[in-house]
């Protein structure tokens, strides 16, 4: 995997960039759809690829190894080819999951030790074995497994939380390196920051991070319930420490607003399950602010959803139908709204790219925000 910063915005940090890899280009910054058990939740992958305009999406770890397992993967040839999705795709480490797991899971040096969700059966999950089981899935970027503090931690907790996370990522480094890809191609390794809200904290992590020499970083722990500000503070802050020749991952943020800002500090890389989530809850994001599609006042508004976006669901159907199928409970209806908020959130990091280049983001930034976060 390589990394090109292709422009830089002089009024902020923010960034333009391509990474390349085996399956393909990906245009930074970049907003990466969530797939957590091989699919991104009613979207097809055609549909992700010819209306969204996806270049990467994500797996997850913990529930891939739970449902259908590595075994079945492995004989599928890997995820590319069981989901049938031939750019590029990420594997998070499981880190979150369990920690979200905290009533069903026991921390140790050796790893994590936890219940599957699903039937209760136990299970360990180490830096090793998290590195295989990516390996198997066959990510072209493999997350580190590390400890996702809460929020709010007190500070002893996040120092102990970050050493261990530390140990665990050197041990991820030495085995990545000591394992071969799978399938023929090659697979990089992005390690975590953590640190909670604490600024020497997040400093000693963007540091030892930003020493293992990978082939990307992220940033870990933020978007758990910390305030806006706080996070674009940690983020910043983070952002001073890490090399400018590597690709910047701020994990699980969040809203367009947000996404914004964090690109104007830096931030290449994001993830978040909200298009999705709150598509299927009927909320839609678009050029010209906040829908909510189940609202009466849009039973006979027959403009299509959002003419400002280069997609044929968003350009075809009304309002007034996708509020039908919503009231209908018709499973349409989550699907046109899921397209929907993923072609613009896609469209929102073109747009930023474009603007990152011509020079001009912070002016354009400042401008549009207002209008993004309007309820209509």
């Amino acid at each position: 995997m390589t990394y090109d910063l292709i422009a830089k915005d002089a009024a902020s940090s923010a960034r333009a960039g391509i990474i390349q890899t085996d399956h393909g280009p990906i245009e930074t910054p970049i907003f990466m759809p969530v797939g957590t058990v091989g699919s991104v939740k009613a979207v097809t992958q055609k549909q992700l690829s010819d209306e969204v305009n996806a270049q990467i999406i994500l797996g997850n770890t913990y529930h891939l190894y739970l449902r259908p397992g590595t075994a079945i993967i492995e004989q599928a040839g890997g995820l590319h080819k069981f989901n049938g999705w031939n750019r590029p795709i990420l594997t998070d480490s499981g880190g979150y999951q369990v920690f979200s797991l905290a009533a069903n899971r026991k921390i140790k040096e050796e790893g994590v030790v936890f219940q599957s969700h699903i039937d209760g059966s136990k299970h360990l999950f180490t830096p090793e074995n998290v590195i295989d089981t990516q390996r198997i899935i066959g990510a072209d970027i493999i997350m580190a497994f590390d400890e996702c503090p809460p929020y709010p931690s007190e500070y002893a907790y996040a120092k102990t939380s970050m050493e261990l996370t530390h140990r665990w990522l050197a041990r991820c480094v030495k085995h990545m390196g000591e394992t071969e890809p799978k399938y023929g191609y090659s697979q990089s390794l992005f390690p975590i920051i953590q640190g909670s809200t604490y600024k020497d904290l997040r400093q000693a992590s963007s540091e030892f991070v930003a020493g293992m020499e990978c082939d990307g970083n992220a940033i870990g722990g933020l978007s758990v319930g910390e305030p806006e500000e706080m996070m674009y503070e940690m983020c910043a802050h983070c952002c001073e420490f890490l090399p400018e020749d590597k690709p910047r991952y701020l994990m699980g943020a969040g809203t367009p607003w947000n996404i914004l800002e964090n690109i104007s500090l830096g931030i290449d890389m994001f993830d978040c399950v909200m298009p999705t989530r709150n598509g299927r809850n009927g909320m839609l994001f678009t050029t010209k602010g906040v829908i909510n599609i189940k609202n009466k006042k849009w039973a006979t508004d027959f403009s299509v959803i959002d003419d400002g976006l280069d997609c044929h669901t968003s350009n075809f159907y009304s309002k007034a139908y996708l509020r039908h199928l919503f009231v209908a409970g018709e499973f349409l209806g989550l699907s046109i709204a899921s397209i929907h908020n993923l072609a613009f959130y896609l469209h929102l990091v073109k747009e930023a790219r474009a603007h990152i280049i011509q020079g001009d983001f912070t002016q354009w930034k400042n401008e549009i925000l207002p209008i993004l976060k309007q309820r209509l």
